[in-house]
Parts: structure tokens; C-alpha cells; sequence
């Protein structure tokens, strides 16, 4: 009898999920004990609208998305093209037919797509896709938002890293290659937000450079911004020292005109800058997002990332209005993000972590501490990006989606069979992580 009831629960739920999990390739494996409740729980866990905490929408050939070109490197495995997963996503997503990605099964999946963007002109496409996935809002990480994406559905946050590179470049360009990378585009759009508000060139003095960093925050926040992002991991480590105004002044009156910076005087530089950016947005209430996990390229700093480093700042009373977003969760270091995440104006993102660097076996071990610490601190994000015109933000968007629905019905209901939980409070964290704790933030 029990065979029979436990077989007919499965079929009932196999019959209520959305067409993009019955193609999944990857999936929780959950203790025999928490199998039944897990049945029970993934049902309703993917009737919940997401609120996506983070990602960056757009085509392959949008040149606004992302500002940090990172150079090739080795992919982890959920990303490279063999993994099965990105043949399931386009199978739920476009009806896929084939078993590959390779030569003319890719080309049919790009010109796919093509098709249904001339068929969906404007932000059809992206709404439809949202639409798709249960997906009600999608926090836009981009330079400026495309008229492609619907405002009422995409959220803009935006860059802030390029104020902290008023001076010559070329000394940290020299350090690697992904640093020859980064750097030009630092400069670039520092110019264009000279441009944005009124600035000619760099401005005579420290104090009047913080004007300009304070302006263009409150242009953009105007223009619609509801956050500020830091990408600055991939340029230095999370160790910002606390220098006074002096330091930081001599350090702009030497530079501002031209030379090279030694290394040592632009982190002084950007110590003080950053921290101003900080308290400045606690002031106007604009979230400050940090990428706070391991990159790409071949040079990042896994040590340099290390949230403990971030500390001193997060600690310091005098951000204390500041409201901080951990992006990515800190991975490898997830652990001690969400001991911080205990302070009431930090939270943390799951994105990419959860969506592309672990599969949901993985990922649901990880929500399940994150939930027995803080689960209301913690938010959900795809981190979905375009690569390629076969593969784009769409399969990723599908990845984050996948990923979180399973691997969050399954952390629960472990917790709910260990008896730390009760169904009613699993249900309830579930619908914090993907939607309520981040739409909180924002009102």
C-alpha cells in the first residue's frame, strides 16, 4: 500500500511541474527519508514568482552588459558546452530537437532564436522568457539599460568601479593580462561619466573628485539605478585600509595632471574613494551590490576575495545605514558570508554559486546552512549573461531557475525530516529566497 501511495505521489508531482524540469538533466540526490516531502514541497516551490537578485540580460553583441571583458580560461564544468544541461535548457526553452550543441544543431538553435526576437520585437522576447520561468523580476546588472528590456520587469544596477581609475592605468594593466584587459574600459567609462554630469576632465582637488563620485551616483540613481555595483574583485583584493583625507589628497594632487601611480599609491587612492562611495550611498539609499565569490580569467585573486577581508568595512558603525548585497555568496568562502549575513544590513545573493559554479546536489548542501543560520538574509540570483548567439542569457536564466526550484525544495525538505523545520516555515523561507527577502529591499 505504501508502494502504491508513493508511487501515485511522484506521478501527481511529475504532472504539476513546468515543462523545463521534466527535461533536466541534472538534479538533488535527497536522503530516502526526506524523498517523500521533497515530492510534496517541489511542486509548490516552483509555483513561486522569483525575484532575480542578479543578472545581466541582454544579445551577445551588447556591448553595454558587462564592462569587464574577462579573458578565456578554463570553464568549470557546469559551463562548457558538452555538459547536457545546456541541451536540456534549449529543449525547454525552444523545443530543442537535437542531443548536441555542435555545428549545424547550434546553428538551428541561433537562428531559432533570431526568429522569435524578429517575432517578439522589443522587450517581448525578455518578457516572454520571464514569463517562461516564473520569473516576475530580473535585477539588470549593465553600463546603461537597453530599450529591449522592460523597466517594469528589469531593474537597473549599475557600474561604479571606473571612479575609482582617475589616473594613469598603465602600471596595473602591466601586472597580467586580464589587468590589459580590464583596464581600457575602466578609463572609457570614467570618461563617459565625466561626460553624463558636467565634468571637464579630472576635477582640482580631492574634494571636488568626491563631488563628481557623489553626482554620478545620484545621476544614476535618478536615471533609475536601484543599486551600485562593485566588479572590483577582479581588479584588487577586498582589503581596504582606512587612510585620512591628506593621504588620499596628496595622493590625487601628485596624479591628477599625469605619471604612473606606484601600486601602493593607487590602492591608498581607492581605499579612500571607496569608502566614500559607501557611505555616500547609505545616504541616499542606494544598496551597495559586491561581487564576493571566485572569478574567471587566469589571475583572479581566490585570496583577494575572501569576505573575511571585507569585514572592517561591513563592521564599521560608520556605514552602518549602508544596506550591503554579497554577490554570489562569497564562494568558496560562503560559510563566513552568511555569519556576516547576521548583521541587519548585509544579505547575501546565491548567483552563480547556484546557478552555473555548483550543480543542485551540490548547491542544495550549501542552501541548507545557509538556511539554518539566516534564511531570511538570503536572495536569490541567476547571474544569466549572453555568451554566444546559440547560448545566452536564456539558458542561464533556465540554469538559475533549475537549479534553485530543486535544490531549495530539496534543502527543506531535509531539514523538515531531520524535525529542524516545520513544512509551514520551509514553505515560508522558500518564498523569502525567491522573492520576498530581495523585493523587500527595494519596496
Amino acid at each position: 500500500m505504501r508502494r502504491v501511495l508513493f508511487f501515485c505521489l511522484l506521478l501527481f508531482a511529475f504532472f504539476l511541474l513546468p515543462s523545463s524540469f521534466l527535461v533536466a538533466q541534472s538534479r538533488p540526490l535527497v536522503s530516502p527519508s526526506a524523498t517523500p516531502i521533497y515530492q510534496r514541497l517541489l511542486p509548490q516551490v516552483a509555483r513561486i514568482k522569483i525575484f532575480d537578485h542578479h543578472a545581466h540580460p541582454g544579445w551577445a553583441d551588447d556591448t553595454e552588459v558587462d564592462p569587464a571583458p574577462v579573458p578565456p580560461s578554463v570553464l568549470p564544468l557546469r559551463l562548457r558546452e558538452e555538459n547536457p544541461d545546456w541541451v536540456a535548457a534549449a529543449r525547454a526553452l525552444f523545443a530543442f530537437p537535437f542531443s548536441d550543441l555542435k555545428g549545424t544543431h547550434g546553428r538551428w538553435l541561433a537562428d531559432k532564436k533570431a526568429a522569435l526576437r524578429k517575432s517578439r520585437p522589443g522587450p517581448q522576447y525578455f518578457d516572454a522568457l520571464l514569463d517562461q520561468l516564473g520569473v516576475e523580476t530580473s535585477v539588470a546588472n549593465r553600463i546603461t539599460m537597453a530599450d529591449y528590456l522592460d523597466p517594469r520587469r528589469f531593474k537597473w544596477v549599475f557600474y561604479i568601479d571606473p571612479v575609482l581609475f582617475p589616473f594613469d592605468t598603465s602600471g596595473l594593466a602591466a601586472r597580467n593580462p586580464d589587468q590589459a584587459a580590464f583596464m581600457p574600459n575602466q578609463t572609457k567609462l570614467l570618461r563617459r561619466l565625466e561626460q553624463q554630469v558636467g565634468a571637464g576632465g579630472h576635477p582640482p582637488g580631492l574634494a571636488a573628485y568626491l563631488s563628481f563620485v557623489t553626482r554620478v551616483l545620484e545621476d544614476h540613481q535618478r536615471r533609475g539605478a536601484i543599486a551600485a555595483k562593485f566588479e572590483i574583485a577582479y581588479f584588487r583584493s577586498f582589503v581596504f585600509d582606512d587612510p585620512p583625507p591628506e593621504t588620499a589628497a596628496a595622493v590625487y594632487d601628485k596624479y591628477r595632471s599625469g605619471g604612473v601611480p606606484a601600486a601602493a599609491e593607487y590602492k591608498t587612492f581607492q581605499d579612500f574613494v571607496f569608502r566614500h562611495v559607501v557611505a555616500e550611498c547609505g545616504r541616499l539609499h542606494l544598496p551597495v551590490h559586491i561581487h564576493s565569490s571566485a572569478g574567471a580569467g587566469d589571475y583572479f585573486s581566490l585570496a583577494g576575495v575572501n569576505v573575511l577581508n571585507l569585514e572592517p568595512v561591513l563592521r564599521d558603525l560608520r556605514y552602518s545605514s549602508t544596506t550591503f548585497v554579497l554577490i554570489h555568496g562569497g564562494y568558496p568562502f560562503e560559510q563566513p558570508a552568511i555569519l556576516m549575513a547576521l548583521m541587519k544590513n548585509v544579505w547575501l545573493d546565491s548567483s552563480a554559486t547556484g546557478s552555473f559554479l555548483l550543480y543542485p546536489q551540490e548547491f542544495k548542501d550549501v542552501l541548507r546552512r545557509w538556511f539554518a543560520i539566516a534564511p531570511e538574509k538570503v536572495t536569490y540570483g541567476s547571474d544569466a549573461f549572453p555568451i554566444d548567439e546559440r547560448i545566452g542569457a536564456e539558458e542561464l536564466y533556465w540554469f538559475g531557475v533549475h537549479n534553485a526550484r530543486t535544490a531549495t525544495a530539496a534543502a527543506l525538505a531535509e531539514m523538515i525530516a531531520a524535525r529542524e523545520i516545520t513544512e509551514s516555515q520551509a514553505m515560508a523561507i522558500a518564498r523569502g529566497y525567491l522573492h520576498d527577502n530581495a523585493a523587500g529591499l527595494y519596496r
